[in-house]
């Protein structure tokens, strides 16, 4: 499974980079609770699996399991969205370099923005 920056390994995606914190931790939610479904053997390919640009807990390994992530990520883990909410909103790294910048280029709000700031 290509869990893209939802679940990763070791932790769930940073919310707070493409829209509120909270509204991200609810959407996120939604998203860890249609993988928890899944069986323990599936392998999960995250977007990313190092750096605090991405999360707080990653592990630095690029794969896991539903089984394994659902045993040993405190985020996915949890069932309570209340719950998850919390603890996504708690201890969340500092923005980025760029991050504003980046998102606008990705929205196409502003088309040269990245290239501007490589010169």
């Amino acid at each position: 499974m290509l869990t893209g920056h939802a679940l990763m390994v070791g932790d769930m995606g940073r919310t707070e980079l493409a829209t509120s914190a909270e509204a991200g931790a609810r959407a996120l939610f939604t998203s860890a609770q249609r993988l928890a479904v899944l069986p323990d053997h599936i392998e999960v390919f995250p977007g990313a699996f190092a750096g605090l640009v991405c999360g707080r807990g990653l592990r630095g390994k690029p794969s896991s399991t539903i089984g394994f992530e659902r045993r040993f990520n405190r985020a996915f883990a949890i069932s309570d969205r209340e719950a998850f909410v919390t603890l996504m909103l708690r201890d969340v790294p500092p923005r980025p370099p760029n991050a504003d910048l980046i998102r606008r280029a990705n929205l196409g709000i502003e088309e040269h923005a990245l290239a501007r700031t490589s010169r």
